[in-house]
Formats: structure tokens, sequence, C-alpha cells
């Protein structure tokens, strides 16, 4: 796997470490994102390294069904039952923290990285969206690691500065995923202070 990717999933993986362990015992309970607790979501955003080791351990699919993390994405179409189904997987991962959240997160980021060695990038995994290669699968974990750790610090008041390459690797995917969504001209003068940021405007 090249070293980019690999160490900018690393960053987003510590980054993710740094933050649960700061955060205060009395908030795991408390509001973290829509439905879920603080709890929830760091389970959610946990899975971003449980997935990883888990595809890795399972048997490849047959054949490449997905180029890259943009098509991995748009590959899920919203709606109120994937809505349920990714929140209920959230608070069962939540559940699964147990005692000790940070020691579990840290324990899931040594795992993921015990996986991923050895593993060349076109090592085919079969994801939820379909069949992809690593090195085009890891992007999206990276993406899912910072969005989430940074919901994480907004719920709990923690302050929290993303690494910069994962946080480069993530923008530079949102941006790709809205030009894919027909999102990107507005999207950029909101950027460029051109045009306010639209209500509700979301690349996902």
């Amino acid at each position: 796997m090249s070293d980019n990717v690999r160490d900018t999933f690393t960053a987003a993986a510590e980054f993710f470490v740094e933050v649960v362990a700061r955060v205060p015992t009395e908030r795991w309970d408390g509001p973290g994102l829509g439905v879920w607790s603080v709890r929830d979501l760091t389970g959610h955003a946990s899975r971003a390294l449980s997935t990883v080791r888990e595809y890795l351990d399972a048997p490849g699919p047959p054949a490449q069904q997905l180029a890259d993390a943009v098509e991995y994405f748009s590959a899920f179409s919203g709606g109120p039952d994937l809505s349920e189904a990714i929140a209920e997987r959230g608070r069962q991962a939540g559940a699964a923290l147990g005692e000790d959240p940070a020691a579990a997160v840290a324990e899931e980021v040594r795992r993921a990285a015990s996986s991923l060695a050895g593993h060349p990038d076109d090592r085919l995994v079969a994801t939820r969206g379909g069949g992809m290669r690593l090195d085009a699968y890891l992007p999206t974990r990276t993406f899912e690691l910072v969005v989430h750790t940074l919901d994480l610090a907004a719920a709990t008041g923690v302050e929290a500065v993303p690494p910069t390459e994962a946080l480069r690797a993530t923008l530079h995917l949102a941006a790709d995923l809205a030009v894919r969504r027909g999102q990107g001209a507005r999207v950029c003068l909101a950027l460029t202070g051109r045009g306010s940021w639209p209500e509700g405007l979301s690349v996902l």
C-alpha cells in the first residue's frame, strides 16, 4: 500500500484516539450527533477501524465493482431504512466499547494496523457498497475518522485540530463528492466568499 494512503489513515486514527481519550467521563451518555449519544457517535466512528479489520479477515469478492472513494459514497442512496440501519450499528458499536471506550478505541487501532500489514494495494475487499481495492477503500475510512472525530470534539467541547494530511485528504474527497453530486459550483462559490453556504447542503 502506498505510504501516503497508509500514513494518512494512521494519522486520522491517532487523531481519533487522542480526542476519545479526552472525552470527560460525564459526557458519554450526553448528546453526540443526531439520534446518537457521545458513546454511540464514538462507536460509529470506531467502525472506520473495525471494518478495515473485518473486511481484510474475510475472503475478497470475485470482482471489483467500485473504482474509488467517490463511487463508494455514491453507492449509498439515503432513505429512512439506511439511516436507521446506520444509527443502530452505531448504537451497537458504542455499547461494545464497554466501560473504557478510550482503551477499546486504542485497541481497535492496533488491530486495524495489524490487519493492514502485509496486504497489497490491489487486495479486494467486500464492502457494503461493493467490491473495491484496499487502497481505494482506505481513504473512505480516513474521511469518516476525520469528520466524526470533529463531530465528537464539537459535542464534548474538546479542542481538536486534525492532522494536516488527513484533513487535506478529507476536504479533497468532499470536493470530489460535491462535483459528483452536481454541487461543485455552489461549494466553490461558498468557499471563495462569493456566495453563502446553502442551508442543508451536504456532499453525502
